[in-house]
């Protein structure tokens, strides 16, 4: 059964569009592996398990999907190399939730690496189209810039068919810094992870979703100071998420992780100047 959160007029549904194992030294960067480990698991290769966290936001009129997964293009090696046993398709994901993908209006790319945007398209022959036709996608334009430019630190994270077919169909729509991009739903660029991400803010009746993307990857991200590997500004982001955690403790938000395969929502609290997990 699909995890399901209610804020006020919206309905937001967890959707899994499968996972992969990676590095824990690289998904927590300087953290030992003594402090990860009593968070996440690891296998004998040292990898941990990797959501590919995905949100599907209802309201009277509208659906919208944030993120959509890391697609199916994969090689066997690596497929192999991330224990990745058969590779998800976010539609096909989504179909099984009763969500169509035509259903879909609206889909918000947080950022452009390859797990968060590889079911943005898929292949028809040899032409990469739309996986949700009728969407508009939206991205940060700088993001865009930024992934083109290839540079050898994260051009990896970066595979031209996730979003520049959409580009030329004309589904995907570039937005130059904050937005409400529908009523009750804002956009803010959190830079950290890389310059450019935006965490989403679903706000009705009083009460706030976030969903924080790759600004915590995993629930144990809570503590500022555990960063990524991955994150080319990491002093950017411990500043990015203690302001952002500290509204969320003062508020009450509920908030989601990119990649926590355990954890769909919790509440971020605030004690001695220290922020945890909520119990539920």
């Amino acid at each position: 059964m699909a995890s399901v959160l209610e804020i006020g007029e919206f309905r937001i549904t967890a959707v899994r569009a499968g996972s992969y194992w990676w590095d824990g030294g690289a998904m927590f960067g300087v953290v030992p592996k003594t402090l990860w480990l009593k968070h996440q698991s690891s296998d004998d290769l040292n990898r941990i398990e990797a959501g590919l966290n995905c949100f599907v936001v209802e309201s009277d009129n509208q659906r919208v999907l944030i993120e959509t997964g890391g697609g199916i293009r994969h090689d066997q090696r690596s497929l192999d190399r991330m224990r990745m046993s058969q590779p998800v398709d976010a539609a096909a994901a989504l179909a099984n939730l009763g969500f169509e993908s035509d259903s879909i209006d609206l889909v918000i790319n947080t950022h452009l690496h390859w797990d968060h945007c590889g079911g943005n398209t898929v292949d028809v022959g040899d032409t990469a189209v739309a996986a949700f036709p009728q969407a508009r996608y939206v991205v940060q334009r700088a993001e865009l810039e930024h992934a083109r430019e290839q540079l050898p630190r994260d051009a990896v994270s970066y595979r031209a068919p996730n979003y520049e077919p959409l580009l030329e169909s004309g589904h995907l729509h570039l937005l130059d810094g904050d937005v409400e991009v529908l009523p009750g739903i804002h956009l803010r660029v959190a830079p950290g992870h890389n310059r450019d991400m935006m965490v989403v803010r679903v706000h009705s009746g009083g009460q706030t979703w976030c969903h924080l993307a790759d600004l915590a990857p995993y629930a144990a991200h809570v503590t500022p100071t555990w960063v990524a590997a991955f994150d080319l500004f990491p002093l950017e982001t411990i500043r990015s998420k203690n302001e952002l955690f500290a509204r969320a403790a003062s508020e009450g938000w509920w908030c989601s992780f990119g990649h926590d395969p355990k954890v769909d929502f919790a509440r971020i609290q605030s004690q001695a100047g220290k922020f945890s997990i909520a119990e539920a």
